[in-house]
């Protein structure tokens, strides 16, 4: 394990260079790499060369793959086997900037602006994820320029169709198990607990997304000739659907809850001792009146127990003025936020029956599948996972919180599946970044404290017998 004085060494190079750090992340944040956008593929390849040239030029090993999709960056730096081996994904892709009007400042623009815990960083990307790559990237630089190398032996994995669900991830994943072997898998693109509490997360919720639609009359009717008499698909279609929940929030789906487990004590009472405010964090959001499971305390519903939510519906005359017609079919499509030990096939099962249950006799109901991603949870039990607590608690001096998330993160499942590897989770982002919405921010805070965590969990590694 690195010596005390080669750490603050490497620590006091990434004080002393904060600047240049910034600067070059500026430059990536400048590539509108927005996968999603057919006319944006040059930027995606634009960016995974930028970051290959970065790499390379720190003296990893780097190349640049090509997939079915956007390209896949990989770089590794060898100790000759000594020492355990860290896998770190990122992603380079980010999401739509749209609607412009919205943002303060141009989205690919980077500036540093002030805000209310000093500078921070605001374009698309700022956080998610590019702040957080180059996080791990300006760390691993710091022990490259300050200490006696890289400590241990590392492999950078950063794609670029992360925003629009990793179609070419997994496959590449399969095609390079032996170029991808590691002990641990790093990963930031998570969130800390405030800006003052670091976070390591243990528990991602899964997800089951479908959309449906409900088909009556051959055509389009007019409802006064027909009112009364021909089923109204949109009618229809919003009764079974507002069956959804029951008056305590609890989901109506048969065999909904069956597979899912009540938390360990501690785990119950280590979340009630954060003193989550959540009155605060709805009135952030214009609201005031919790949703959700009712007799559950508030981080339970939003980190540890399942969800359905519909999350748009259509059908029918939507245009200016008045159109009086029955239409001939409504579509909706709803997600399920799962937990650990659900099945998202079981999810699926368990919809379709919760409708034909309720389907009116002429409608017919057709399904389309876009995602059944399980729920993960980490094992908190590892020499990875207390290295980073033990780098946590260094930088910050007080224990990180082993927090739940609310959203889904594929490649953790892709990961264990294919490659047999647990993620350790160590973000750095905060609630109000504004993720995928306009005036995406970070903290430079923020962004200081996670490369030097990184710097700190590195030298950790390297004492990883």
């Amino acid at each position: 394990m690195p010596s005390g004085k080669e750490v603050s060494a490497v620590l006091g190079h990434i004080d002393l260079h904060l600047s240049s750090s910034v600067e070059r992340l500026f430059a990536l944040l400048r590539i509108p790499s927005v996968s999603s956008h057919p006319d944006r593929a040059a930027n995606c390849a634009q960016a995974a060369s930028w970051l290959c040239d970065t790499l390379a030029a720190m003296g990893l090993a780097a190349r640049v793959c090509a997939t079915a999709g956007h390209p896949v960056v990989v770089a590794q730096h060898r100790c000759g086997g000594i020492g355990p081996r860290v896998l770190f994904y990122g992603h380079y892709d980010v999401q739509p900037a749209e609607p412009l009007e919205l943002w303060t400042y141009p989205p690919f623009e980077p500036r540093l602006i002030d805000g209310p815990h000093g500078k921070r960083i605001t374009a698309r990307g700022a956080v998610d994820d590019k702040g957080q790559v180059l996080m791990f990237l300006e760390a691993l630089r710091a022990w490259k320029e300050a200490g006696s190398g890289i400590p241990v032996e590392v492999t950078v994995l950063l794609e670029g169709e992360e925003e629009v669900g990793s179609p070419n991830l997994e496959p590449f994943l399969r095609a390079n198990r032996d170029l991808l072997s590691a002990d641990t898998v790093l990963i930031s693109d998570t969130a800390m607990w405030d800006i003052d509490t670091p976070a390591i997360t243990t528990r991602l919720r899964g997800l089951a997304y479908v959309q449906l639609t409900l088909k009556g009359p051959t055509r389009d009717l007019h409802s006064g000739l027909f009112g009364g008499s021909a089923l109204n698909p949109v009618n229809a279609l919003t009764c079974i659907l507002g069956a959804l929940h029951d008056a305590n929030g609890r989901v109506q789906v048969p065999a909904f809850y069956d597979d899912v487990r009540e938390l360990p004590p501690e785990q119950v009472r280590e979340w009630d001792a954060l003193g989550f405010d959540e009155q605060a964090f709805l009135n952030a959001i214009g609201l005031s009146d919790p949703a959700g499971e009712r007799d559950r305390p508030p981080l339970q519903r939003l980190w540890a127990r399942p969800t359905a939510d519909i999350n748009g519906i259509w059908g029918g005359y939507t245009g200016p003025g008045a159109k009086t017609i029955i239409p001939a079919e409504a579509s909706a499509k709803l997600s399920f936020r799962l937990v650990p030990d659900q099945d998202p096939e079981a999810i699926f099962a368990g919809l379709k029956r919760f409708v034909a249950e309720r389907l009116p006799g002429d409608a017919r109901v057709e399904y389309e599948v876009f995602t059944g991603a399980p729920a993960i949870a980490v094992p908190t039990d590892t020499p990875w996972v207390r290295a980073a607590r033990a780098a946590l608690m260094e930088e910050y001096g007080r224990s990180p919180v082993m927090m739940g998330c609310g959203g889904s993160i594929p490649i953790v499942d892709a990961i264990k599946r294919v490659l047999g590897l647990d993620s350790v989770l160590m973000g750095f982002g905060l609630d109000g970044d504004q993720v995928h919405s306009p005036n995406e921010k970070f903290e430079l805070r923020c962004f200081h404290h996670g490369i030097r965590s990184h710097a700190r969990l590195l030298g950790h590694l390297a004492g990883v017998a």
